[in-house]
């Protein structure tokens, strides 16, 4: 068994491999895969008909082009040499996906929250996108080079700051780290950056099953039934509800005993089809409507599409005795999932579906939210990205060595500095990215839905 000095010795001898200031001297390599031709590529799988809406929802701004094109950066961090550090990675680790939700004992939890894209790689791919995202929304808000950079370096320092912190625990104390929202307002200085993030935490405890049942849901027929809200949200077809009833009956395998027991008190009622976020748009997902003791106990569950991770491409294969299995997107998600957060959802679960395609299982509100950043002032921003930093660490010690990445990191703010350049470099990037989209789109050549 390796000692601890000896861990910090290998991450410091990572720096033959990459230097510190490297990660700062990015430039698009000169065989850069098209942006417009890797996203045509990675819908071609999706629902055609939901597409425009992706590309709609991505021509609105940098900051959701950048949400968008998680495929894009992982081609561009693939391209450039690591330091084969490699932890569990969120692999689309930008700002809105941190946020708060409920821990099984229903404490509200600070922490990344979406792993779709989650595969093994080196722990800075991660770091950089978390930079990247937080420049590219400092210029969205209109603030200059100087402050992107400001902002984006805040990151880091949190990140090698709490991974310095984790370093010195012991396996059992940095493992069960958690961020709880209430250890959180503390770390906001001024008054209006915790009055803000107060009032997140409260909309966030009020977005239950229940809040849901009364948004998505009205009386038809003497029964409640989801909305139809096309093409956003669509009644599952004859032929989808009876696959739905084996799909469910898969998932349900998945979910450990008690939350199966728990999960046999509820009965199905109704089903939808549901266009998601920006990145996910035109990958299958459905919205099941369940009801407990009576109508008015209800728990919608969401069973999303999980196909490739994008990192896949750009790193090398898992093995077949990997920790993490490879072989199904849903339980890639799901693992991934648990290895990352503090605590996870008790309906957390995968599944295959149909025409053999993979899903994950999770309830679709359960007090979950994100601070909305559109417009954060320069102090509230560094401190959001500090924020995200320290989380982002908690979660990378959980799985890779968190002795060796601090013995890469040092003391010294080399690091820090490197990913802000690069992140200021890869905003510019992506401006010009973005704008390449929104010419398609005048032009023609991508069809695109915009406000929807």
């Amino acid at each position: 068994m390796t000692t601890p000095a000896e861990r910090r010795r290998r991450g410091r001898a990572a720096r033959d491999r990459v230097s510190r200031a490297d990660h700062g001297r990015w430039i698009p390599a000169a065989d850069r895969p098209e942006p417009l031709g890797v996203l045509e590529r990675q819908g071609e799988d999706r629902v055609a008909r939901l597409l425009p809406i992706r590309y709609g929802r991505m021509a609105d701004s940098p900051f959701a082009y950048l949400r968008g094109a998680a495929a894009v950066m992982a081609a561009d961090l693939g391209s450039a040499p690591d330091t084969g550090l490699i932890v569990q990675l969120c692999g689309d680790a930008h700002l809105l996906n941190f946020g708060v939700y409920a821990s099984p004992e229903r404490a509200l939890l600070f922490d990344v929250n979406d792993f779709d894209e989650t595969y093994p790689g080196p722990f800075e791919w991660d770091v950089k996108r978390l930079a990247a995202s937080v420049a590219v929304a400092a210029r969205d808000n209109g603030q200059d080079e100087q402050h992107a950079r400001r902002a984006a370096r805040s990151a880091v320092e949190g990140y090698a700051a709490a991974m310095r912190r984790l370093a010195g625990m012991g396996e059992l104390e940095a493992w069960y780290t958690r961020v709880d929202t209430a250890d959180l307002l503390p770390l906001l200085r001024k008054p209006r950056q915790r009055k803000r993030a107060a009032a997140e935490f409260a909309r966030a405890r009020r977005r239950t099953s229940l809040q849901a049942f009364g948004k998505l849901t009205e009386e038809r027929d003497g029964r409640r039934r989801i909305i139809s809200a096309p093409p956003l949200i669509e009644p599952a077809k004859p032929s989808e509800l009876r696959a739905l009833g084996k799909v469910f009956s898969d998932y349900r395998a998945t979910l450990a005993e008690d939350r199966r027991v728990l999960l046999d008190r509820y009965r199905f009622v109704d089903a939808s089809t549901k266009v998601v976020g920006v990145g996910s748009v035109g990958t299958r997902c459905y919205i099941l409507l369940l009801e407990g003791r009576d109508p008015g106990d209800p728990l919608f569950l969401q069973l999303k599409e999980a196909g490739r991770s994008v990192l896949e491409d750009h790193l090398p294969p898992l093995r077949v005795d990997a920790e993490i299995a490879g072989h199904h997107g849903g339980r890639r998600v799901v693992t991934g999932q648990h290895l990352m957060q503090a605590a996870s959802d008790i309906f957390l679960g995968w599944t295959t579906g149909p025409a053999g395609r993979h899903f994950y299982g999770r309830q679709l509100r359960d007090m979950k939210g994100s601070v909305e950043i559109a417009e954060m002032k320069p102090a509230g921003l560094r401190a959001y990205a500090d924020i995200c930093g320290r989380t982002l660490a908690r979660a990378h010690a959980r799985t890779g060595d968190r002795l060796a990445i601090a013995g890469y990191l040092g003391n010294a703010d080399t690091f820090a500095e490197a990913v802000a350049e690069f992140a200021v470099r890869y905003a510019d990037r992506t401006v010009a990215d973005h704008a390449e989209l929104v010419a398609a789109v005048a032009d023609g050549r991508v069809a695109a839905t915009r406000g929807v």
